[in-house]
């Protein structure tokens, strides 16, 4: 299913004042009630694996996984073993998902003075909003990180209102699928090197739905891999086949 932001009546016109990537974060907090604390605690009490006040791997890699759960289990049988099974949601609960995430979305471009559409989907066993428009940079941000806080905020809006934990899709001007090109171009570039020369290949931080998609990459090609270090420079480390 995919609705356009036309049908729903949700394009927002732009204002003429620039908004900087703080000042989106903050709107999206403020849309979503949360500060960034309570943010934690509800995470912790959605889920078991929380360690220290701080959510362990397992549920930071699930979360924003694009496509299977969690982010890298596919090279570390350690961080697999810590897997939290959730029950498949059905259509209707995902369509709900969808139709509030697009509210709040919807909300946050007024605040915010940006133009766009919003497109709503299923894939597979979540929900997919997508904002597409000329201005949306300032929603992606450096690296994405903009577009991860504000699916993190989204969710939180989500969960507070169904009282369930969602994983819940968002996507800002198709950055996540250029992202996914770039990123198995270059787990296929890292397989190659490590098995010409033997040697593990360390590279760059990334976030989770980073490091899955080259996991996959990585694991197409026949090597392995892992991840190492802690947020927010948790990186994928690809290995030899011995």
């Amino acid at each position: 299913m995919a609705v356009s932001g036309s049908e729903r009546g949700e394009t927002v016109s732009q204002g003429e004042s620039a908004v900087t990537e703080p000042q989106v974060t903050a709107a999206a907090e403020s849309r979503a009630g949360w500060a960034p604390e309570e943010a934690v605690a509800v995470e912790a009490e959605a889920d078991p694996v929380v360690r220290d006040g701080a959510m362990a791997d397992a549920v930071h890699d699930s979360d924003d996984d694009p496509e299977a759960d969690p982010d890298d289990f596919a090279g570390a049988p350690d961080e697999r073993s810590r897997e939290v099974e959730l029950p498949p949601p059905d259509l209707a609960s995902l369509e709900l998902e969808g139709e509030i995430a697009a509210d709040y979305i919807e909300g946050l471009l007024d605040v915010a003075d940006l133009d766009g559409d919003i497109d709503m989907d299923v894939e597979g066993d979540r929900a997919v909003v997508s904002v597409v428009g000329a201005t949306l940079d300032e929603l992606v941000g450096t690296r994405g990180e903009v577009l991860e806080a504000l699916q993190e905020l989204t969710r939180l809006a989500v969960h507070r209102q169904t009282g369930n934990r969602t994983r819940i899709m968002i996507d800002v001007g198709g950055y996540r699928m250029r992202r996914r090109t770039e990123l198995t171009e270059t787990g296929r570039d890292a397989a190659d090197e490590v098995r010409r020369t033997g040697e593990p290949k360390k590279l760059w931080p990334m976030n989770p739905f980073e490091r899955k998609i080259v996991h996959d990459a990585v694991a197409a090609a026949g090597l392995r891999s892992e991840s190492e270090g802690e947020e927010p420079d948790r990186r994928v480390v690809v290995l030899p086949a011995s």
